[in-house]
């Protein structure tokens, strides 16, 4: 499986277009695993548990990037604030308060994604579309001095029908391009969507990140 993982990894980054950022996804893979995929050259690691990403950080090279990609639990953060690199799932203005809190605790300014309910699926999280106005993320940035808003992060429908995923990466696609324009904030740049099952056409409609988890170390156990 070693060698495998590292094939993959290698694979994947051949295919990925320069401007595109690939997160391994390591929620609940071994500690083994991912110190292959960080010979490998990997560096950035996903996570959607704050316990078990803060218990893989402690036991591995401190230059590896966490990326919180899971639905935030406000009461967890604190255990994040003092390493985290990236938090996908910003889904409440209460979240963000919170971020903000521990962060500033941290003497930290922690980079996070604002979550988008792009999915006809009701267990999926996010502010809907309609909420994100210029307005709302300007207010959204400037209540939280010690957070800096990148960018948009989104799920898309789990279904075959790959029409309906394409439909909605692009209404999300067209969100982030017009708050990009308008916001004029150079730290405003990245588009979270895609993951192992649809990440080609995740970038085919504008990601600059992609969240890859079975590609690179198999399925789950």
């Amino acid at each position: 499986m070693r060698e495998e993982i590292r094939d993959n990894i290698t694979q994947l980054k051949k295919v990925l277009p320069a401007q595109v950022q690939l997160v391994a996804v390591s929620k609940t893979k071994p500690i083994e695993f991912i110190r292959e995929a960080y010979h490998a050259g990997q560096r950035h690691f996903g996570e959607n548990k704050v316990q078990e990403m803060a218990e893989k950080h402690e036991r591995l090279p401190s230059d590896i990037q966490w990326h919180m990609i899971g639905h935030v639990q406000t009461n967890k953060i604190k255990q994040m604030a003092p390493f985290v690199h990236l938090v996908h799932g910003m889904d409440k203005a209460k979240r963000l308060k919170e971020l903000n809190k521990e962060a500033l605790k941290n003497n930290r300014v922690i980079d996070c994604l604002l979550q988008v309910h792009i999915a006809e699926e009701t267990t999926k999280f996010g502010f809907l579309p309609e909420e994100l106005t210029l307005e709302f993320v300007q207010e959204a940035q400037k209540n939280s001095p010690n957070l800096r808003i990148c960018g948009l992060m989104g799920m898309a429908t789990f279904t075959e029908y790959k029409e309906q995923v394409r439909k909605e990466f692009m209404g999300l696609k067209d969100l982030f391009d017009n708050l990009q324009a308008n916001l004029d904030w150079p730290y405003f740049n990245i588009l979270s969507m895609g993951m192992s099952g649809d990440y080609e056409m995740a970038i085919e409609t504008g990601s600059t990140m992609v969240r890859v988890g079975s590609k690179i170390f198999g399925g789950r156990s």
